[in-house]
């Protein structure tokens, strides 16, 4: 089989001059791809890091690029078609993200019972992108499948690992990407380093014992850009009141409705923020972001795990419900003034980076006859033991007029806070 004609080139600022195929191009011209440069990767960010503007598409593009790299890289010798299957899912993997990312996840998880990925599916098959595959011999459903993770090859469950898993290629993308843009730096790790350290071990992607250090690298960053750009207390403000405005506005704004594709891909930032903006229901907040009047943290707390309070507010919509309504009665405040913000709430960015499932990442060693074999990897870092349940935070945020009482209220309710 010839190899496929160029496509050309794009620019990226992380990975350099980033080659695409002309399938890729044709697939990167459609409207579910092209309507990710009106998505922001991290809205709310921009309010703390003002260069924090990129977008999804970027995102997509990197992340594309990572797992032709990977793939290549790997030295189990995959074939081209599997590599060029691999670039497509990853460039289509985010096409299902509603306006304003994570922030939309609320409504979906509560009125559909869906996450954004669940979109993806059916934005491949009833959408251009359908067309454009399967011009190039590829099937739809089967690209949009991987594009989740959820191909579910039991020969090859790699292909979803190297897309969705602990240590994929989104996550290195995001990762080194978001540190760029917003300027905090915590999500330095040598990507290469990681990704020509990995192989296949009884079908499941592994990483060589000799670049541990990589590995733990990756896995701080994680934990440093979550604490510091993903739940930073300003910028869950920001995603908090947005959350707000679209509850408020969902009826009129009909932000829910969309039996059609065409009906979902309409929404997107530009559109979403002005209706709210108009929308009655959802002004005086719109307003407020706009003025970056923002609701104040009041009450912030580490919570251990073993805590039954952690584990009831970390992981229990109802409980925190409960709490916020107590709260609300002792500060002498309406209960719709008091949020309890966790980091697993749906609108919070990577809210899945807040769990570090150390046996979910595997790793090799080489044995003197120069056999791979797995080895835990408790037993070759500590640090990624370290690192589990330790962003279990329960943050307390209402207006800046009540943020005394509603303090007080807490400290009362939640417990005073440890220094």
């Amino acid at each position: 089989m010839l190899a496929e004609k160029s496509g050309g080139f794009i620019k990226d600022p992380i990975h350099g001059y980033v080659r695409i195929s002309q399938t890729e191009r044709s697939v990167i011209d459609t409207e579910p791809v092209q309507r990710l440069k009106r998505i922001r990767q991290l809205a709310g960010s921009e309010f703390v890091y003002p260069a924090a503007n990129h977008t999804r598409f970027e995102h997509v593009i990197g992340t594309m690029h990572l797992a032709g790299t990977l793939g290549e890289a790997l030295p189990i010798g995959l074939p081209r078609s599997q590599r060029e299957q691999l670039r497509l899912a990853a460039l289509i993997h985010d096409i299902g993200h509603g306006p304003f990312s994570h922030v939309f996840e609320p409504l979906l998880a509560k009125y559909l019972g869906k996450s954004h990925e669940d979109f993806v599916p059916w934005l491949v098959k009833d959408t251009e992108i359908a067309e454009r595959l399967e011009a190039a011999g590829l099937d739809a459903r089967t690209l949009g499948q991987l594009a989740i993770g959820k191909l579910a090859n039991r020969k090859r469950p790699y292909l979803d690992q190297i897309i969705s898993s602990s240590v994929d290629v989104d996550k290195m993308d995001y990762l080194v990407r978001d540190s760029f843009h917003t300027g905090a730096g915590y999500g330095s790790f040598d990507v290469h380093r990681l990704l020509y350290a990995m192989d296949i071990i009884d079908n499941s992607l592994s990483v060589d014992r000799s670049a541990v250090a990589t590995l733990e690298s990756f896995l701080l960053a994680r934990f440093e850009s979550f604490r510091t750009i993903y739940f930073h207390r300003a910028s869950r403000a920001v995603q908090i009141m947005l959350v707000r405005a679209l509850e408020a506005a969902r009826g009129d704004l009909q932000l829910l409705d969309f039996a059609r594709t065409e009906d979902y891909l309409k929404l997107d930032d530009y559109k979403v923020w002005t209706q709210l903006k108009e929308c009655k229901k959802s002004r005086k907040i719109m307003q407020d972001l706009e003025g970056r009047r923002l609701l104040k943290c009041a009450y912030e707390r580490i919570l251990f795990s073993g805590d039954e309070l952690a584990s009831n507010v970390i992981s229990d919509e109802h409980v925190r419900a409960d709490i916020e309504k107590q709260i609300a009665r002792k500060a002498k405040v309406a209960s719709e003034d008091v949020n309890i913000d966790v980091p697993t709430q749906p609108s919070v960015p990577y809210h899945d980076a807040t769990a570090l499932p150390s046996t979910d990442i595997q790793v090799f060693d080489r044995s003197p006859g120069d056999k791979k074999e797995r080895v835990p990897l408790s037993e070759v870092s500590r640090i990624a033991q370290a690192l589990q349940g330790f962003m279990n935070l329960v943050r307390v945020y209402t207006n800046e007029s009540y943020r005394s009482r509603v303090e007080s209220a807490a400290r009362q309710i939640l417990g005073e806070v440890q220094t």
